[in-house]
């Protein structure tokens, strides 16, 4: 087993900034240095107020104060750190592509390439590879190309090793985690590898909770936990279009489901529709798997959990102009949350880009208030899916630092996502500000439908 003493991570977003600053945390014994190329990130992750650092995470700034400047480091010298590291995790970004075969499905991997081949073209002594990003299946077969074919006599073991964290909880996931999971080759190498990873973790985690694999199990895992999870929502958002119409509730049907325990009662909310950097892309890349390999039942199948999401977004945007008798044409309408879901600044896949570019396609005026993403972020997400001019998505949208302004003088607030912070506002004072008839549509499920409907607002919950 080889003794690591200097780890290195290429990648210094949502999962390589907070696990690396966990094993500092768990492992003050090694050096860890998180690289980008992004200068402006990693400036941020070196803030003297940790409070400022680019990903909002319950407990992750006080992870970060404790271990930063100590055995944490971030840096630019991407170069320096792969030299002096002894393992290598890839924790790049790994897009839907945008062009060519696969477009719309395939992960795009030039960023995973790039990193191998800086890797390959640094790397003086040998080193362990772990790829960190979610990638598709035999990527690691790739990776071994391209570091076993430079010609300069160094030896790769590449090792998959996929983040199970949820997004909003990510450092209790990585200080408590059901499992983690280490794929490698079966050769004596590949188990030493393997080993060598597994007593990083082994530092605070249990044994038992530690799971190994082949590499090719493990990047499948991956995929096939955030289609399983994506799945049974989508399930219960099919379930609340036809609880909305025989009257039934669908927070009533998830409970008494949930209470069956081969079903349990996790991911069995009904809400707008699932989002994030994971779910989307993940089944996408599962659906583009399959076609390949001509499982075309297969790639349909899981197809449908991302169609039935789609399907959410839009007949909540297109119940809300329903609701406004038709027409939303110069209404204004306030957003509570674009983040996709709570504590997290993540608004990748965020179901309120979508919502809100299908009202300002009906020409509606958007305030929003989220306590934790910026303007420009609210404004970039919008920009990004070219829908229109930038110069429109910026008429149409106004962001607010305070809710109640964000909701004064309009005609329905639509929850996007589910802060805490939004069941103990004061709605009378709300509705006191906003023009009348009050409408709420709740996304969420999130705020108590009779203490509103007791005030006078008009209220419609998802899938009740």
């Amino acid at each position: 087993m080889k003794n690591i003493t200097k780890i290195c991570c290429i990648g210094a977003g949502y999962v390589g900034g907070p696990t690396m600053a966990v094993i500092a945390k768990q492992c003050p014994h090694i050096t860890v240095t998180v690289v980008d190329l992004n200068e402006a990130r990693i400036a941020a992750w070196n803030d003297e107020n940790t409070e400022n650092i680019p990903v909002y995470e319950p407990g992750l700034s006080e992870v970060v104060a404790e271990a930063r400047g100590r055995n944490l480091f971030f840096s630019t010298e991407v170069d320096k750190a792969i030299d002096e590291a002894d393992m290598i995790f890839i924790s790049v970004n790994t897009p839907t592509k945008t062009y060519g075969a696969g477009k719309g499905m395939g992960a795009d991997l030039k960023y995973i390439e790039l990193c191998a081949r800086q890797i390959a073209r640094v790397a003086k002594q040998d080193k362990i590879v772990v790829e960190k990003s979610t990638l598709p299946v035999r990527t690691a077969e790739a990776l071994r190309d391209i570091l076993h074919n430079t010609g300069n006599g160094v030896k790769f073991q590449i090792l998959s090793n996929p983040e199970f964290l949820a997004e909003g909880t990510a450092v209790e996931d990585l200080l408590s985690p059901d499992r983690v999971l280490i794929g490698g080759d079966s050769s004596e190498e590949g188990q030493e590898a393997i080993e060598s990873l597994v007593s990083i973790y082994a530092n605070w985690i249990p044994r038992e909770r530690i799971l190994t694999t082949n590499v090719w199990s493990s990047e499948l895992s991956k995929l096939v936990a955030n289609a399983m999870l994506a799945q049974r929502i989508s399930s219960m958002n099919s379930i609340s279009e036809l609880c909305e119409k025989t009257e039934a509730d669908v927070t009533e049907v998830a409970r008494a489901i949930g209470a069956d325990s081969r079903i349990g009662p996790k991911f069995l909310r009904a809400s707008v529709g699932f989002g994030g950097s994971c779910f989307q892309k993940d089944i996408l890349n599962l659906v583009y798997i399959s076609r390949s390999f001509g499982l075309q039942e297969v790639a349909d199948y899981w197809e449908q959990v991302i169609i039935m999401n789609d399907h959410q977004k839009r007949r909540f945007a297109e119940n809300i102009v329903r609701k406004l008798y038709n027409t939303v044409s110069g209404k204004k309408i306030a957003f509570l949350g674009w983040a996709f879901k709570k504590d997290t600044n993540d608004t990748r896949e965020s179901a309120a880009i979508y919502v809100a570019d299908m009202l300002l396609n009906e020409q509606a005026g958007i305030k929003v208030f989220d306590p934790k993403v910026e303007e420009k972020q609210i404004h970039a997400d919008l920009d990004y899916l070219n829908t229109r001019p930038a110069e429109e998505n910026h008429q149409g949208v106004s962001v607010f630092a305070d809710p109640y302004e964000a909701c004064k003088d309009t005609h329905a607030i639509a929850v996007l996502t589910e802060w805490d912070e939004f069941k103990d506002y004061d709605w009378q004072r709300i509705y006191d500000n906003m023009l009348k008839p009050a409408k709420i549509f709740d996304g969420r499920n999130l705020l108590d439908v009779k203490k509103l409907r007791e005030i006078g607002f008009f209220v419609q919950a998802i899938g009740s």
